[in-house]
């Protein structure tokens, strides 16, 4: 399942989030460069009301911006193989968060993160990073545009499901990789989880 989700953040087929800077909003723009439906999920580090309602359906090639305001802390990922009644009830085969389409808590390990802490006041700085820590199921790249600090492309646009060790792969219904887990997730011992 190569593919991946930007985040205004930009780079190959992946999922792509883009972070704007403009005064005093933060608009990240998400773009879903797979050749599949993923289903983008966001919650808020700080308080603050998640992004997007928490979840939403992304198409190929379709993209959404999603204001933030100053100081948002949060993360995104990229949920795969889901299916949601009219209700947003369902499930997705990787980024799970709880059975619902709009998310209130973490995505299900394994998944790709992207997390970000925007700067707020004249002296803050942003912040963000692409982390595998909870393993791998999609492609992302950030790619900024204004901000404060030094701000520069982040990315893991490998498709690393295609190199995924045979112990660490999580397969769909047809054996399809759709997923490689964390060395920590996978064998829980001190030498893979610090």
């Amino acid at each position: 399942m190569a593919g991946s989700l930007k985040i205004h953040f930009l780079l190959l087929p992946l999922f792509f989030i883009g972070l704007s800077t403009m005064a005093s909003a933060t608009l990240f723009t998400l773009q879903n460069s797979c050749t599949y439906t993923v289903w983008p999920a966001t919650i808020s580090g700080n308080g603050a009301a998640a992004l997007g309602d928490g979840g939403f359906q992304l198409a190929p090639g379709d993209t959404v911006q999603l204001p933030a305001p100053q100081g948002w802390s949060g993360r995104f990922w990229a949920r795969t193989g889901c299916n949601f009644d009219d209700a947003g009830n369902g499930q997705c085969a990787t980024g799970d968060c709880g059975g619902v389409l709009k998310c209130s808590g973490g995505g299900a390990p394994p998944v790709s993160l992207i997390e970000f802490t925007i700067g707020s006041g004249d002296a803050a700085k942003d912040f963000y990073d692409v982390s595998l820590v909870d393993g791998y199921n999609v492609g992302l790249s950030v790619q900024p545009s204004g901000g404060s600090g030094d701000c520069q492309s982040a990315g893991c646009v490998s498709d690393v499901n295609a190199d995924c060790p045979k112990e660490l792969q999580v397969v769909d219904d047809g054996g399809a990789v759709v997923a490689c887990k964390s060395a920590c997730a996978a064998f829980d011992t001190p030498e893979f989880c610090c």
